[in-house]
């Protein structure tokens, strides 16, 4: 596996309390790599030692590769000008970074989407055209990652889309990975291609795209008296995927069309069926479920 990123039981203690405990997180290069978690979770405490940013009390992260700019940041509110323009914003970090040319400056505009922006003062942008050009901020120096805490947070729809679009952008025509956390499950998960879970301080989930479907999506769930015998009737109906849920509920993937065949089948069976339906499970009532419901952040 091809990864720009991994950390080894990355920890960070406050006095006596474990802010990020043994955390090993896998993040793939070209990705789009998801933080799930609560206020207070860890989130921010672990994107701040990757980004390096804070030491770790103990435990390591290392970037693999040759990345020599290391990782672009973007960790609460940009740290923008209100009285200067996106580009005078831009012109600053670059001659920090060593990149000041006219041309790099506007290909960053450019690529954020604020190339039309022209000597309008940052302070009067909207939310989302403030979080574009804090994510152009973190593009300074060309780096192979960034880091983006919360970038939607606070966004109203058409921001969320804006700032969507441009996540998506660096992913296929920049070959950048990217490292987000988000309230919005929904909107994360239009986004991202790998997902960690964070809760009081230990990630307790990594899955990717590819095994989401396990945790999330629409599956049919049956309810019997004998979920041994049923079971084996539903697999030797050609359906492979079946599995028992935590509350006893048989669980099959792939068969959201054959929900009416399947019921028959068990019940000519002499199988009592007392529920069977369609369940659609978002990537939020997977999160939910794991963490003890309530509210994420």
């Amino acid at each position: 596996m091809n990864y720009i990123l991994t950390t080894e039981n990355l920890t960070k203690t406050y006095g006596k309390k474990d802010a990020a405990k043994d955390i090993n997180i896998h993040i793939r290069e070209g990705e789009i790599y998801g933080l799930i978690g609560r206020n207070g979770a860890g989130k921010t405490t672990v994107m701040r030692m990757i980004s390096g940013l804070s030491r770790p009390t103990s435990g390591s992260y290392k970037i693999h590769g040759e990345h020599k700019n290391g990782v672009g940041v973007l960790i609460e509110s940009p740290g923008i000008y209100k009285n200067m323009s996106a580009k005078e914003n831009l012109r600053l970090k670059c001659i920090a970074m060593g990149c000041d040319s006219d041309e790099y400056i506007d290909g960053l505009l450019k690529t954020v989407g604020l190339e039309d922006t022209g000597k309008k003062n940052a302070g009067s942008f909207s939310l989302g055209m403030r979080q574009r050009l804090g994510i152009a901020l973190a593009l300074v120096g060309d780096p192979k990652m960034i880091v983006l805490d919360e970038p939607i947070n606070g966004l109203d729809p058409q921001g969320i889309v804006e700032v969507r679009q441009t996540l998506e952008k660096l992913k296929e025509e920049k070959g950048i990975t990217i490292m987000i956390s988000s309230h919005i499950l929904d909107e994360l998960g239009k986004l991202a291609d790998s997902y960690g879970i964070i809760h009081q301080g230990e990630l307790i989930d990594e899955f990717s795209n590819d095994s989401l479907s396990q945790r999330c999506g629409e599956y049919v769930s049956i309810k019997t008296d004998n979920n041994e015998k049923a079971i084996e009737i539903i697999k030797s109906r050609g359906f492979d995927d079946v599995s028992t849920d935590r509350d006893g509920f048989i669980r099959v993937e792939k068969a959201i069309t054959e929900t009416a065949e399947i019921n028959k089948a068990l019940v000519n069976s002499g199988i009592g069926v007392s529920e069977i339906y369609i369940k659609n499970l978002s990537l939020e009532d997977y999160y939910l479920s794991i963490t003890g419901g309530g509210s994420n952040g």
